[in-house]
C-alpha cells in the first residue's frame, strides 16, 4: 500500500508543478525552493525563473542554509516572486513560523506552492511532525488567497485524502481573524 500511495503522490505533485509552471498567474521572476534536497523537478518545470534554494543543512549545496521556521537574515523582505515548499511543512518544528517567514520573504502578490501528505505513513527526513487537513491548511494560510487546493483522494476512503497541493497568492494587506475563517461543510 505505501509503495502504491507513494507513486500516486509523486505523480500528483508532478502534474501540479507542471501545470502551474505552464500557466502561472504571474510572470517568471525570482523563485525560492525550500528543502529541495537533490530533487530537480521544480528546476525542470520553472526553467525561466531565477532559482535559489534554502535548506536547513548544507548537504545539497543550497543557496541559503537556514531554518524556514525562523527569520533568515540572509534573505531580505519581499525578495521572491514565488516560493515552492513541497513536502517540507510536515517536517518543520513550527509550521506557523514557517508560513510567517515565507510570507515575509515573498513579495506582495507572489505565489506560494505548498504540499503535504495527510494519509501517508511517517517518513523521513526526520522529524515528520504534522498532518494537515484542508481545514488546517485554510487556518495555516489564512492571510494568503488560496487560488487552488488540489486534493488527491485516498482510493476507497472518503474524507481522508492522501495528499494536498496548494497554490496561494501572498496578500500583505490580508489579516484574517478566527471569526472570518470559512470552512467547507462536511456532513
Amino acid at each position: 500500500m505505501d509503495a502504491d500511495f507513494s507513486v500516486m503522490v509523486r505523480a500528483h505533485i508532478s502534474r501540479f508543478l507542471q501545470r502551474v509552471a505552464q500557466t502561472p498567474p504571474i510572470q517568471p521572476g525570482r523563485l525560492l525552493e525550500i528543502g529541495p534536497q537533490d530533487r530537480s523537478e521544480v528546476q525542470q518545470c520553472f526553467v525561466n525563473w531565477a532559482m535559489d534554494s534554502l535548506d536547513i543543512v548544507g548537504t545539497y549545496h543550497p543557496t541559503h542554509i537556514g531554518d524556514i521556521t525562523k527569520r533568515n537574515d540572509s534573505i531580505p523582505n519581499e525578495t521572491y516572486d514565488c516560493v515552492v515548499c513541497m513536502e517540507v511543512i510536515e517536517h518543520t518544528l513550527d509550521p506557523v513560523g514557517a508560513i510567517r517567514e515565507i510570507r515575509r520573504i515573498l513579495k506582495h502578490g507572489g505565489l506560494l506552492l505548498i504540499s503535504a501528505p495527510l494519509n501517508l505513513r511517517i517518513h523521513g527526513p526526520i522529524p515528520d511532525c504534522w498532518r494537515f487537513t484542508e481545514h488546517g491548511f485554510k487556518v495555516l494560510l489564512r492571510d494568503f488567497l488560496i487560488i487552488e487546493m488540489d486534493i488527491l483522494e485516498t482510493p476507497g476512503r472518503d474524507l481522508f485524502p492522501l495528499h494536498y497541493n496548494i497554490l496561494a497568492k501572498n496578500d500583505k494587506a490580508r489579516h484574517v481573524s478566527d471569526a472570518e475563517l470559512k470552512f467547507r461543510f462536511i456532513d
